[in-house]
């Protein structure tokens, strides 16, 4: 297949699908024992974004007997164009088609993409039941939070991870082969291989029965596998992590480098699933989240640095790594951000670290407004810790912080609603600097019980009740210097069927499906009444798994799943919301008994201090200290890059030079930003041989060296031919080479030599204002170059420039298929030459 098929033109954000991204890996198939395709069932710019997906690709491509590669879920546009050519889905890295691989593994991190995984299988080749796959198709897998209960999805995979995949991964990887090296004649026997390895669940291997009461228990086929426990890294810092991963194209929705600083929390919050998945508390030494920040921000050329964990500012040490990175990264202008923030352990002193480059966003969850139902859910944060945290913030200059909380938890009356609404109203009279008030962004969502946590039991409110308490918020705060948003309802009770569900859901998915079901967690596509049509179709309640309040003593559908965490110690907490009862955190004091620690492997890895460096920390230069000078680059755009927006290309070419190490003057201000200038943008789609931007660099740097050291770090299609301190104005025209693949038609021809310079064109203004233009304005010369192409030459002066597209549409009638497979590209300027 062509890696780079020209309908991408016609195909919204074309990068998506390209695959030549800095620091993908790709080995020749031919060379490889084991190939595995990473499938995310979401859109590229979000799937990119999880660094799960990237830890598994370093992982399994770390060894040269497998090759991993990459496949999202293709866009709405996409998948249209696939279904219609007859077209598999295909991964990123090779473009081989899904039914291809030896084995797809899934990321389920949302239970609102379940429909876009049958959209990868479907597309790609594959059977969507594990019991319709046999020998010619691929094993299909999957891991991530949302297997914790599998069973809505149970019936459509071969094997499921429950916790950490790190070494999971691996060991599934090493069956394979030598189940492969033995023959490969039968996969029960491999499945058999595999339900030996900790956190693997292989569904056929258990039986799903329903009670009168319409309870699900999962009874073993094998006596000897009844239950299957969480896999877990016990030590973060033995766990691989990538040092070189993907630079996504486009915005990516965390268009950064993120580093795990921890993972698992013992905060307790009760609605919190993450932190019943997740325990204990292990944290990676500062020394090693250190040297990762260093490696990987030279092999990235990030501008931004994101330090992940549940609770960043828990880290133990905080404060000198953060101090440690500032001092080395900015004056390079790398910013660091916290993203997950508890209100009372950021302090000004670490608020005075993160501004020295930039203030990156603040956000907190307070979850709720009173202080009775903090205490029911086990938040461990007072209104006054609340308050002192966003006036810090508000004081050091931030003009927005964003609070996250939940309506419909267990106990909330009206008072805790009025509650919150107050609390909203007081942060908001909280001043900054020159007595300004900053703006409150309050985001509100409704409460999910999740499986595995204490509220596994709780009712979930009615899609009525859910507008009624979001409505009544938004109404009472409709004032200036505050902005509600809500998480849409009819998203939310979806995702707390799906995620208390059973395997009787599964039919309720493919009914969906069929309706036409589609991202249904992005909320401008969600078909709410095609899946009221498919519950109805299949005889499915939702309402079983939502608002009803469960018994603690009755079987719930995610029993067979150990996550380490015992039911005795949730039963415990349960009891102990509905008294409004406290649960301190472990890591510093007496053991909860929750379960998952032995005190020998499994226990809480906290860092208190950090090993200062050898000698002086030698910060890098400073880029705004030395003499510059300014550097004309000529470059060309050819191939792949030609599907690049200018955004994108500008991101690339920007990155490149961090990674280069070439020193590029910064601007001041609140954002500074590098000093780089870009000639007149292309459209998407289109080759140039002579594209330009003008530099601003340390004088030291000759332009030979920026040549080589520039070349050496871009993505293919891009290459930089000519670097020179003479800057030269940009010629008034460029002239665009149209290849149309096959003989133009006579009329054409005809139409080409006579056309008529007289007449207007209608184009799109800069602001979006359409206006009327001469065609002898834009138009200099146009002439046939071969038998299947032309030779068109514009005006590119401001004011006076259209698009060859636009020509060839408006002045010869050609459609948009057509001009979908044409290639354009603008040949060098031999002018100055």
């Amino acid at each position: 297949m062509d890696r780079h098929p020209d309908f991408l033109t016609t195909i919204e954000k074309p990068s998506r699908y390209l695959g030549s991204e800095i620091n993908a890996v790709r080995k020749d198939p031919k060379g490889v024992k084991l190939r595995m395709a990473l499938a995310f069932p979401d859109l590229y710019e979000i799937g990119t974004s999880h660094f799960g997906l990237q830890i598994l690709y370093h992982i399994l491509n770390r060894r040269p007997e497998i090759a991993a590669e990459r496949v999202f879920a293709p866009a709405l546009d996409m998948e249209a164009h696939l279904r219609k050519t007859g077209s598999p889905l295909f991964s990123l890295e090779s473009h081989t088609p899904l039914q291809h691989f030896d084995i797809v593994g899934f990321s389920l991190l949302y239970e609102l993409n379940y429909t876009n995984m049958l959209t990868m299988l479907e597309l790609g080749g594959v059977p969507w039941l594990a019991a319709e796959r046999d020998s010619r198709h691929p094993l299909v897998i999957a891991g991530g939070p949302c297997t914790c209960n599998p069973e809505p999805v149970a019936e459509f995979f071969d094997a499921m991870v429950v916790g950490d995949g790190e070494a999971v991964v691996v060991e599934l990887a090493h069956a394979w082969l030598a189940w492969k090296q033995a023959g490969a004649h039968d996969r029960q026997a491999l499945l058999k291989r595999w339900s030996a390895i900790q956190g693997v669940y292989i569904p056929a291997f258990f039986e799903a029965r329903f009670d009168a009461s319409g309870f699900q228990t999962v009874v073993p086929i094998y006596k000897d596998y009844a239950a299957v426990r969480r896999a877990m890294v016990a030590d973060l810092d033995a766990a691989p992590f990538p040092d070189r991963p993907v630079i996504p194209f486009g915005k990516p929705v965390h268009d950064r480098l993120r580093l795990e600083v921890s993972r698992g929390c013992t905060r307790g919050c009760r609605f919190c699933q993450a932190g019943m998945l997740y325990r204990p508390v292990r944290e990676r030494t500062p020394e090693k989240v250190f040297d990762l920040a260093a490696r990987a921000l030279a092999a990235t050329g990030y501008e931004d640095l994101s330090l992940l964990s549940l609770s960043t500012g828990d880290y133990g040490c905080i404060v000198p790594l953060m101090q440690r990175l500032m001092g080395r990264f900015a004056s390079e202008r790398v910013a660091v951000s916290l993203p997950s923030l508890r209100a009372g352990t950021i302090t000004p002193g670490l608020m005075e670290l993160i501004r020295q480059v930039r203030k990156t966003g603040f956000t907190f969850a307070p979850e709720a407004g009173s202080q009775r139902l903090r205490d029911v859910i086990n938040k461990n944060i007072s209104e006054t810790e609340i308050m002192a945290t966003v006036r810090d913030a508000f004081q050091m200059g931030w003009q927005l912080v964003k609070l996250y909380f939940m309506v419909g938890l267990p106990t909330e009356t009206d008072e805790d609603l009025r509650a919150l609404v107050d609390l909203a109203l007081r942060l908001r009279k909280l001043k900054g600097p020159a007595g300004r008030r900053g703006q409150i962004n309050v985001s509100v969502a409704t409460f999910i019980p999740k499986p595995h946590t204490p509220f596994q039991w709780a009712s979930q409110i009615t899609l009525r009740e859910a507008r009624d308490k979001l409505g009544w918020i938004q109404e009472r705060l409709k004032i200036p210097g505050i902005e509600v948003k809500w998480q849409n309802p009819e998203m939310s009770l979806l995702e707390g069927v799906w995620a208390r569900g059973d395997r009787r859901l599964g039919r309720v998915l493919q009914a969906a499906y069929r309706r036409g079901c589609r991202f249904d967690g992005w909320g401008d596509k969600l078909n709410f009444e095609a899946w009221r049509d498919a519950f109805a179709e299949v005889g499915v309640d939702p309402d079983f798994f939502t608002t009803r309040l469960r018994d603690t003593c009755e079987p719930l559908p995610w029993d067979h799943i150990d996550i380490l965490v015992g039911k005795a110690f949730l039963k415990s907490e349960w009891e102990k919301a509905l008294a409004a009862g406290l649960t301190a955190d472990c890591r510093f004091g007496q053991c909860n008994a929750c379960g998952v620690c032995d005190f020998d492997t499994i226990t809480p890895r906290v860092h208190l201090h950090m090993t200062p460096p050898a000698g002086d920390l030698v910060p890098a230069p400073d880029f705004n200290k030395p003499a510059y000078r300014k550097l004309q680059v000529s470059y060309a755009k050819l191939g792949p890059a030609r599907f690049f927006g200018h955004l994108e290309l500008v991101n690339v070419f920007l990155r490149a030079l961090r990674r280069a190490g070439i020193p590029v003057k910064f601007s001041v201000g609140f954002h500074p930003k590098p000093k780089v200038a870009f000639s007149n943008p292309l459209p998407t789609g289109i080759e140039s041989e002579d594209e330009r931007m003008v530099i601003t660099v340390s004088h030291e740097v000759t332009p030979a060296a920026l040549l080589q050291r520039f070349n050496a770090q871009l993505p293919e299609g891009l290459h930089v031919f000519d670097c020179s301190e003479d800057i030269e104005d940009l010629p008034p025209c460029s002239t665009f080479r149209i290849s149309f693949g096959q003989p133009l038609s006579d009329p054409l021809k005809v139409s080409i030599m006579n056309v008529d310079f007289d007449q207007e064109l209608v184009v799109s203004s800069p602001k979006g204002k359409l206006k009327k233009i001469a065609l002898r304005d834009i138009l200099i010369d146009i002439r046939l170059s071969n038998p299947a192409g032309l030779d068109m030459t514009l005006c590119c002066e401001p004011g006076k420039t259209v698009r060859p597209a636009e020509v060839l549409k408006q002045v010869f009638g050609l459609t948009a298929e057509v001009l979908g497979k044409a290639g354009i590209r603008k040949l060098k300027d031999l002018s100055h030459v």
